[in-house]
C-alpha cells in the first residue's frame, strides 16, 4: 500500500549511504513527507496481507509457468518476472492492457500484486496470457519495447 513500492529504514549511516547512491545513480527528489506518510500508513494498516499479496504472486507464476513462450524468473516476494519468447513481450502487454491486466516490460514482464489484486485478477491475467498465446499473437503491438503499461 505504500506508493512509490517501497520506504528505506535504517541506521543514520545507512540512509546517508542510500541517499549518496541514490544521487550517484541518478534518482530524483520527490515530496519525501508525503511518501513516508503513506508508508506509515501502510505499514500500520497492510503489514498483515503481505502474506496475501505473496501467495497471490505465487498463484501467478504457478498459472504463467507452464505456458509454451514464457519463462518465470522469479516469484520471491509479490513481484513475478517473467520472460517472453521471441520479443513478444511488447504485444503481450498491449494485449493484457486490453484485457486490464496492467503489467511492466523491461527486461521481461514484471507483475505485482497488492493491496487492489485479488484472486479474480490474478485468474484474470493467466486466462489473458494463455489466450495470447493460443492465438498465435500475429497483432502488432504499437508500444515500443521496455515501454511501461498503466
Amino acid at each position: 500500500g505504500a506508493p512509490v513500492g517501497s520506504a528505506l529504514c535504517g541506521s543514520k549511516d545507512l540512509i546517508r549511504r542510500a541517499l549518496r547512491w541514490r544521487k550517484m545513480l541518478g534518482g530524483g527528489l520527490r515530496q519525501s513527507g508525503l511518501l513516508a506518510a503513506a508508508a506509515h500508513h501502510a505499514l500500520d494498516h497492510h503489514v498483515h496481507r503481505l502474506a496475501d499479496d505473496h501467495a497471490l504472486a505465487q498463484r501467478l507464476a504457478q498459472g504463467l509457468a507452464d505456458i509454451d513462450g514464457l519463462a518465470v524468473r522469479s516469484a520471491q516476494t509479490n513481484i513475478v518476472f517473467v520472460d517472453v519468447a521471441n520479443g513478444r513481450g511488447p504485444d503481450l502487454l498491449a494485449h493484457l492492457a486490453r484485457d486490464g491486466v496492467l503489467a511492466t516490460g523491461l527486461i521481461g514482464l514484471r507483475f505485482v500484486t497488492h493491496l487492489d489484486v485479488d484472486a479474480a485478477g490474478i485468474d484474470r491475467a493467466i486466462a489473458s496470457t494463455r489466450a495470447f498465446f493460443a492465438q498465435g499473437a500475429t497483432a502488432t503491438s504499437t508500444r515500443p519495447a521496455g515501454s511501461a503499461v498503466y
